[in-house]
């Protein structure tokens, strides 16, 4: 169902989602995106403890994607425009992870219907691992 912008106002949350994250979903990305690189941090706990890390961890360009990911299934007919994050500790896998979002601000620029979002990416004790900042497109009403 589209949403649009006269449906949004500032202080409402996005409803939050929750994403499974595997070992086998991070090989599978890994391979992809590295052309098959073997092991390393992203995809070995071993390697990954000797960086001086807690395991192995998700790449930040996943964890990103799944946040556009989050914002594109809200936005039901608008478009993500800007997303810029800050990555505050590793995603570790597997686990369960939550996405969750505020709107912090509405304007009409250029033409455009555009809201301004929080979102982060927390695990299930509710630590912030992932946060960021998105400029949602919304359709108007016709």
């Amino acid at each position: 169902m589209t949403r649009y912008y006269d449906q949004v106002d500032m202080g409402d949350e996005l409803a939050s989602v929750e994403k499974e994250v595997s070992d086998q979903m991070v090989l599978d990305f890994c391979d992809v995106w590295s052309s098959g690189g073997g092991a390393s941090r992203f995809t070995d706990h071993e390697i990954a403890k000797k960086e001086g890390l807690p395991g192995a961890i998700v790449p930040g360009i996943m964890s990103m994607n799944y946040m556009a990911q989050f914002l594109a299934g809200w936005a039901d007919g608008g478009q993500l425009k800007k997303l810029d994050v800050v990555f505050r500790q590793p995603v570790q896998h597997p686990q369960t992870i939550s996405f969750v979002g505020v709107i912090t601000d509405k304007n009409q620029v250029a033409g455009e219907n555009q809201v301004e979002c929080d979102v982060y990416i927390q695990n299930a004790y509710g630590d912030r691992l992932v946060g960021g900042k998105a400029t949602v497109v919304l359709p108007g009403r016709k």
